[in-house]
């Protein structure tokens, strides 16, 4: 079953100036009990942040944070020690386990565009940790290139306490990639840009589909396309 999402059904929300933010997912201000997660990923915002302004440092716990820079750099700052740059095609893991604070800045005078993630870890208690990888995720082409993981069958991905997998593809237009799955798995896509069919269904710039009880998930590109894909259990108890 695919349920397909619009992207007029996204909640935007600008709660500052600098920022500007699209919710997938019940946070913060937008809170719908129908919209909560879906499987352990309980997050998904599509964040825009303006030059010279960014997120100051607030805690997390209990929680897998991903964030993929797509466009600008983020400067980050933690209490586990870490002070790093994130550029444009790099992946960062946090687990916030059991308690942390960080800062993501954009420091430059261009704007920064990121997604942010959170999955529900698969224990509690966990100590803070953190992993970044520069993937170059954005130059692949008409193939699914797993980013993040907690199937430790992987290799070369960041690590993460979830039993997930997030893929990204650049899809050529008219070429097709097939990705085989199970009932007891959920597969969730996101399109970042271009037009995308999924077993059928047609989705455009920030549409999303939500499936559950498939087999195989067909993918074909109407036009050039960017988008992320997720792996996820279906069950509470496979988290």
């Amino acid at each position: 079953m695919l349920k397909y999402i619009p992207a007029s059904d996204r909640h935007h929300a600008a709660p500052v100036s600098w920022l500007s933010s699209y919710f997938l997912f019940s946070f913060a201000d937008y809170h719908d009990p129908k919209n909560m997660h879906f499987g352990p990923l309980r997050v998904f915002n599509d964040d825009s942040i303006a030059p010279n302004s960014g997120f100051p440092q607030h805690p997390h716990s209990e929680m897998e944070i991903v964030t993929l820079v797509l466009d600008g750099e983020v400067t980050h700052e933690d209490t586990m020690g870490n002070k790093t740059s994130i550029p444009k095609g790099e992946v960062q893991r946090m687990t916030a386990g059991t308690g942390m604070a960080h800062g993501e800045m954009n420091r430059s005078d261009k704007p920064l565009h990121i997604y942010q993630l959170w999955f529900l870890p698969n224990q509690k208690g966990l100590a803070p940790s953190y992993e970044q990888k520069d993937l170059n995720f954005l130059d692949s082409k008409n193939e699914l290139i797993p980013l993040v993981s907690g199937q430790k069958v992987l290799e070369d991905v960041v690590y993460m306490n979830s039993n997930s997998t997030i893929y990204w593809s650049n899809l050529k237009e008219d070429k097709e990639i097939e990705f085989k799955t199970f009932p007891i798995r959920n597969t969730f896509l996101y399109v970042q840009e271009g037009t995308i069919f999924v077993n059928g269904t047609e989705l455009g710039p920030n549409d999303q589909a939500r499936m559950t009880d498939e087999h195989v998930v067909q993918i074909r590109a109407k036009k050039a396309a960017q988008f992320i894909l997720i792996d996820l259990p279906a069950s509470e108890a496979n988290y």
